[in-house]
């Protein structure tokens, strides 16, 4: 079927999601324990962070939950309010230096030259995301972002993905939903689009090709795949 538009989620798919996320973790658990390792341990299980492999489990909160379910899981072992906990995720995040999964202009460029619209929606929230494609220099070839907080809810669900198929007045079936993990999958399937999973995430292709039409090695290969 004919692609008009491609949603890409955020982490792990325009961005390598390890590169990225690891030393914004390991700062986050040093300012939280101190110099104490046991605390330090209790903090990076909480968010399912593996310190001496320096990677992420698959199943971390951090991988596709939203700040606000991150912020959830630190709460018992932090003497903070779960909104203070969030507003120190987010500010973080909207600093952390971005590893691109492949070169994001051109490729963004070479799509939108296609006729395409584009968009992005993450569990991130949305400032931290804008900062991010801003950082890229890409923010201004996306027709739509939208993170956990922008009013179309978290995926799974498949709110942001019906948004950006509202916003672009494109019909879902003939957008490709691209993203690495199944929270990704199951949104742009709920929302009756197309769906690629990359393999610049966390998560193993064996647990996304029974959900996704197809498995990438990354989104530099999207412009093969259109054509196939």
């Amino acid at each position: 079927m004919r692609v008009d538009g491609i949603l890409f989620d955020k982490d792990g798919t325009l961005f390598d999601f390890n590169a990225t996320w690891v030393a914004w973790v390991e700062r986050l658990i040093a300012r939280w324990a101190g110099d104490d390792p046991a605390r330090g341990a209790a903090l990076a299980e909480a968010v399912g962070f593996d310190p001496a492999r320096r990677r992420f489990h698959p199943g971390s909160v951090v991988i596709a939950g939203t700040p606000e379910e991150a912020a959830a899981a630190l709460v018992p072992l932090l003497a903070l309010p779960p909104g203070e906990i969030a507003r120190i995720l987010n500010g973080e995040a909207s600093g952390a230096p971005m590893a691109e999964a492949v070169p994001l202009a051109p490729l963004l460029t070479r799509l939108r030259g296609r006729g395409l619209k584009l968009g992005v929606a993450t569990n991130d929230a949305e400032a931290p995301a804008r900062a991010h494609l801003a950082a890229a220099g890409v923010a201004a070839l996306f027709d739509f972002v939208a993170g956990s907080d922008s009013g179309h809810g978290a995926k799974p669900g498949p709110g942001m993905c019906l948004g950006f198929a509202a916003a672009t007045g494109l019909d879902p079936a003939r957008v490709v939903m691209v993203g690495d993990s199944t929270h990704d999958l199951h949104a742009g399937r709920a929302a009756g689009m197309q769906v690629l999973a990359v393999l610049t995430g966390p998560a193993e292709a064996h647990a996304l090709a029974p959900l996704a039409d197809a498995v990438l090695p990354d989104i530099g290969h999207l412009p093969d795949w259109l054509e196939t």
